[in-house]
Order: structure tokens, then C-alpha cells, then sequence
């Protein structure tokens, strides 16, 4: 994806949708670090940034689209450009999803800390964290064109998978013991469920990357084939 143009004007409009595309990612990267730090530190006045910063995102991702939309319109590309610029389209709406994510975690997270912890939140962090890693390389993937890096993304799910089962099951049992921790317990499986979704949409742009880079649909499992 460092293929370079000749038109300088075509290569700057590629160049800004790269940055803008990064600047986004980085944000949701720090909303869902800030939403479950929200959650472990008892912060509600953090989970209301969250909640605000959410109108940066939405911001980012109509600045976005009106420009893969001016770029299909002005330089009419083809090919690998045409592929960039329509996974762009894709991705940016996983992003703002991820965005919307984070803020329904923090929205959670404001309720549980008017009640005491139900118990330490060791794994919901780790979760928090495996989410997050996979946000950025997949956006990594993305911007170096590197279809090795997205697939990368594709096995580490399950990692994510395993450990949203392990805290699933956890409250689960919290909820079996004693009726009264069935609300905190539900409120914790949402974020838990919310974080294994940001999880899906990293998965979905490293899907979108690998088909940018190769041509090739791996949406669906019978056609992934990684090597």
C-alpha cells in the first residue's frame, strides 16, 4: 500500500485519509481505555469525558466519509486505490461503532459505582486490554497495507473470545450464589459483551485489510484459508 502517484494532489488526499483514519482509531483506542479505567477506579466524572468525547468521534467519522466521498468523486480511482478508499468507508463505521461501544461501558460504568464493587475487576481490564490491542493493529494492518499483520488480528480473537467466556462464567456464578448480585453481575456481562464486540469489529477491519491487500474475501470462515 506505498504505491505513490504522480498527481501530488491524488497522493496528499490518500495521505490525509490515512492520518484521519489513525486519529480516529486513536481516539476509540483511548475511549475504551478510559471507559473501563472508569469502571477499576470508580471515576465517574472520567465516564462522563467518555460519554462527551463520543461527538469527537461521530465528528471524525462525517470529516471522513465526505472525503472518500470527494476523493471517488474528483480522482475516480481504480484498483488498489479503489479498494483503500472503499475499506475506508467500512472501517471508519466499525470505528464509530467501537466509539458508541465505549460509551454505553462507561454509561455502566456510572451506575455500578453508586453501588459497592462486586468483587475486584482483574479481568475485565485484561479484556479491556486485548480489545484494544487488536483495534490498533488491525489499524496498523490498515495503514502499512500488511495482510500477515491483519491476520494476526484473526487469531487473536479467540484469545478475546476465551477470556469474555472465563468472566462470563464468573458472573454467572455470583448470580447463582446470592440474588442480590444479579444487577451488578448483568451490568459487568454488558461491558464484558461490549468489549468481546469491539473485540468483532477490530476483526471486521482486519477482514477489510486482507481483502484491500489480496483481493480476497475472508468474511466468512470456509474462505479464510490463512496460511
Amino acid at each position: 500500500m506505498a504505491a505513490t502517484h504522480t498527481d501530488k494532489a491524488f497522493e496528499q488526499d490518500l495521505r490525509n485519509l490515512r492520518e484521519k483514519l489513525l486519529a480516529m482509531g486513536a481516539k476509540v483506542e483511548t475511549l475504551i481505555s478510559q471507559s473501563t479505567r472508569a469502571l477499576t477506579d470508580r471515576d465517574s466524572a472520567l465516564a462522563e469525558q467518555v460519554v462527551g468525547a463520543d461527538r469527537e468521534v461521530n465528528r471524525l467519522e462525517v470529516d471522513i466519509d465526505d472525503l472518500c466521498r470527494r476523493i471517488l468523486a474528483l480522482r475516480q480511482p481504480a484498483a488498489s486505490d479503489l479498494r483503500l478508499i472503499t475499506t475506508a468507508l467500512k472501517i471508519v463505521t466499525d470505528l464509530e461503532r467501537i466509539g458508541d461501544l465505549a460509551v454505553n461501558i462507561a454509561e455502566r460504568a456510572m451506575d455500578l459505582n453508586q453501588a459497592p464493587p462486586l468483587a475486584p475487576y482483574v479481568d475485565t481490564p485484561k479484556l479491556a486490554e486485548l480489545a484494544q490491542q487488536q483495534v490498533k493493529k488491525a489499524l496498523d494492518a490498515f495503514v502499512s497495507g500488511d495482510a500477515a499483520k491483519a491476520e494476526d488480528v484473526l487469531k487473536g480473537d479467540d484469545l478475546l473470545d476465551a477470556l469474555f467466556l472465563k468472566i462470563f462464567n464468573e458472573l454467572l456464578a455470583y448470580m447463582m450464589e446470592d440474588s442480590r448480585n444479579i444487577r451488578r453481575a448483568t451490568a459487568l456481562m454488558f461491558i464484558a459483551k461490549h468489549l468481546e464486540r469491539i473485540g468483532d469489529h477490530a476483526l471486521n477491519v482486519a477482514e477489510m485489510v486482507i481483502y484491500m491487500v489480496r483481493g480476497k474475501d475472508v468474511r466468512h470462515p470456509r474462505s479464510r484459508d490463512l496460511e
